[in-house]
């Protein structure tokens, strides 16, 4: 194994007094390459021993995955694998308001009025407050903004609004420890708190060297320690993927280890100190990203015997329906898995508007915590909770014989899969269009972003000739048509694939059909292990996982986990398509959350190959860009310019929804490119990792452009900003001219 420094304190060395590791131990430093390799059962396992303390106790590590450099802890991140139980941590007093698994989630968002304007701060706290938010974050960016605080807070009290105010720091140790004497919590960047901006360096240190750094931080970070214990005030230790310093980095990586690491130097300080009123969080802009760093974060804390909150978010996650999908898959994932004290829903529009959303998400969460949403007990040897792994599902093969080119009922990238009705046949060029394919002279031809298959409950009768030429049309751009076992007997259709639950494949219902029929199999995924044994000697081009919306006792996410279990224990590798159908009436947003949590959480492990979403009374369009949305968010098929769009706050330079409708109207056509629209430079360029390019306030009217993480244009008046941006895309070989529209 290769050589490789990893401070001690990190790996998970248990301390025999939990109650604060020291920098005595914390600058100790063990080789990767004296980690040994001992036997745990069937496999084998790392053991990490403290080299300066030979009596010390250990801490078994293992691979995330096989073959990855990724060392994590071998207990488990959640309380359950099979059911939502919400994780125990400490209460935190923030205010009047408690946080902790004894408490209900709460939700919060943050101001993007200048701090300065007390009286427009002061107004926009209370529109927060009156739509229900528990906390409330200001940015606090220098001394002329913390003595407005004080002003604010007074106004707020003098008005009846006791609603707990949270500092919003980076850079700026003395402004902290200023406003520390009147609001209720103080977010703390680690990546900039005591450390320069990140000039994305690598940097190499010897220990001593590391240890002085390490020391540093202690010097600036424990007044504000201090203070906060004498003034009983809160803490956020709040690591950002985007603003991870250049020693963090240069050690640790640009990953969510990177991000653990990050926060815990400060809890440790904290810890030193006897200061233990503060939570935890890892946000990033990449819901996987996130999921993977806050999984790390309370796995390690199990290992310490740790029991901070959770604060979670999505960064950056953009407006409208793009935003509460992200936000939902990465939210929505750890809520499920129990996780989670404290939430806010970064979104591109006013701070209010964030508030409904994120009540819709913290209260599936609840809900599921309350119900013990679950399955019946499994052993899960096969997902990756720290790595990405996509499980890919063998996409149909086309077989000898077969008169019609199934290749293309599944996308490598991802499916998605629509339902379609027979009052929607009437008008076969108007079916065309909905399911986003192309049309020439009449006739469909699939696209980027066309539905691969549909679900045809009903088949038109044998002599609705219109009809069945629509659905021909269909099947001969290698359109799946899928339809149920019943229907096909009844009125088949030819080259249509049949849908059969469990039990018609257990009855040999299926073998009346025509020889070479491909068939689609609806699994629930929590049924007896025995009933599934059928899938052992069936052919089938993919599997629907589907559990009835309605069921209240069963999470439909552990009974997919449950399922892929199955399928990889016995080296099953059928295509799995997540099939939810949502209620009549359902609120749109509550199907997006739904939807981003029920299948997200799932694709965000590599669990599945596409999605079927069915509603009732939901517009068509509507549920195929959420299914495309949704299959973006988790980093999968793209289909569309992918936007990092920060939620404003009083630091941003211009108008940012604004901004962000002009350039999302003139570059939304752009499917592989993605941008970032930032109001500031605050998190570092850092926060625009996953973009290709950058539109970022860097002065009073004017924008610097940025290429991945470096600036390449200065000081661009904000008039000829966007027109700059579509320039360098060109200049790059990015850019294409929208479609004319036939």
């Amino acid at each position: 194994m290769a050589t490789g420094a990893v401070p001690t304190s990190f790996t998970g060395l248990k301390s025999r007094d939990h109650r604060g590791l020291g920098f005595g131990k914390s600058s100790d430093f063990v080789r990767v390459s004296d980690l040994q390799r001992v036997k745990f059962g069937r496999s084998k396992v790392a053991v990490i021993k403290n080299s300066s303390n030979p009596g010390s106790e250990t801490v078994e590590f293992k691979p995330a995955s096989e073959g990855s450099p990724l060392l994590v802890p071998r207990q488990k991140y959640c309380e359950s694998i099979h059911k939502t139980v919400r994780r125990k941590t400490r209460t935190v007093m923030v205010g009047n308001v408690a946080l902790g698994s004894e408490h209900p989630i709460r939700i919060q968002t943050m101001t993007t009025t200048d701090t300065k304007d007390v009286a427009g701060t002061v107004e926009q706290v209370m529109r927060i407050a009156d739509q229900g938010a528990d906390l409330v974050r200001i940015t606090v960016q220098g001394r002329k903004e913390a003595d407005a605080c004080f002003e604010i807070k007074n106004s707020l009290v003098q008005k009846n609004y006791n609603i707990p105010l949270v500092a919003d720091i980076h850079f700026a140790p003395p402004v902290a420890l200023r406003v520390a004497e009147c609001f209720d919590k103080i977010r703390v960047n680690p990546g900039n708190f005591a450390d320069r901006r990140a000039q994305f360096e690598i940097l190499e240190y010897t220990d001593d060297d590391y240890q002085k750094e390490l020391e540093h931080i202690e010097k600036v970070f424990t007044p504000l320690v201090e203070k906060c214990k004498k003034y009983g005030v809160a803490m956020r230790i709040g690591t950002n993927h985007g603003s991870l310093s250049d020693r963090i980095m240069s050690y640790h990586g640009d990953s969510p280890r990177g991000m653990v690491e990050s926060a815990f130097e400060y809890a440790r300080i904290c810890r030193k100190l006897d200061f233990h009123n503060f939570v935890f969080s890892m946000k990033a802009s990449n819901p996987v990203i996130m999921v993977q760093a806050y999984r790390l974060l309370v796995a390690e804390m199990n290992v310490l015997g740790w029991d901070y909150p959770l604060h979670l978010g999505v960064t950056e996650a953009g407006e409208g329906e793009d935003g509460r999908m992200k936000s939902a898959i990465g939210i929505g994932t750890l809520l499920t898995d129990g996780l989670g004290d404290t939430i806010r829903v970064s979104l591109t529009e006013p701070p209010e508007e964030e508030i409904d959303p994120c009540r819709r998400l913290a209260n599936l969460g609840m809900k599921a915590a309350e119900l013990q949403k679950g399955v019946a007990p499994f052993e899960e040897k096969h997902r990756h909770y720290f790595d990405f792994q996509r499980r890919t599902g063998q996409l149909p093969i086309q077989k000898e014989g077969e008169v019609v080119d199934y290749r293309g009922v599944l996308h490598r990238d991802g499916s998605v899969l629509m339902s379609v009705s027979l009052d929607q046949l009437k008008s076969p060029e108007l079916l065309y269009k909905s399911l986003a394919a192309k049309l020439i002279i009449g006739m469909p031809f699939k696209d980027l972003a066309t539905v691969d298959s549909i679900l045809l409950r009903e088949l038109p009768s044998q002599d609705d000739k219109d009809a069945r030429l629509a659905l021909k049309r269909l099947i001969d751009v290698s359109m799946g048509v899928i339809t149920p076992l019943s229907e096909q007997l009844t009125k088949p259709l030819p080259n249509a694939l049949a849908m059969v639950t469990l039990k018609e494949l257990s009855s040999g219902a299926h073998e009346l059909l025509p020889e070479g029929t491909r068939l689609v199999v609806s699994v629930r995924g929590d049924e007896p292990q025995e009933e599934l044994e059928i899938l052992k000697t069936t052919d089938a081009t993919m599997i629907l996982h589907h559990i009835p919306y309605s069921n209240e006792q069963t999470s439909r996410v552990h009974a997919a986990r449950r399922l892929f279990e199955y399928l990889s224990e016995n080296s099953l590798d059928f295509p799995v398509i997540h099939h939810i159908e949502f209620p009549k009436g359902i609120h749109r947003d509550d199907l997006v959350i739904g939807a981003g949590t029920n299948a997200g959480a799932l694709l965000v492990d590599g669990l599945g190959d596409g999605l079927l979403l069915e509603s009732p009374d939901q517009e068509f369009e509507f549920l195929r860009n959420t299914s495309f949305n949704l299959l973006q968010g988790c980093r999968m098929r793209n289909t569309k310019t992918e936007y990092v769009s920060c939620p404003s706050c009083g630091r941003t330079l211009f108008d940012l929804q604004v901004i962000s409708a002009e350039i999302r109207d003139k570059t939304s056509h752009l499917p592989g490119v993605s941008i970032a629209i930032m109001g500031c430079i605050v998190n570092g360029p850092g926060e625009m990792a996953d973009a290709d390019f950058g539109y970022v306030g860097g002065a009073p009217g004017k924008i610097d452009l940025y290429v991945g993480k470096s600036v390449v244009k200065r000081g661009i008046a904000m008039e000829q900003a966007t027109d700059a941006l579509i320039e360098l895309i060109k200049e790059h070989g990015r850019w294409v001219d929208p479609p004319v529209e036939e």
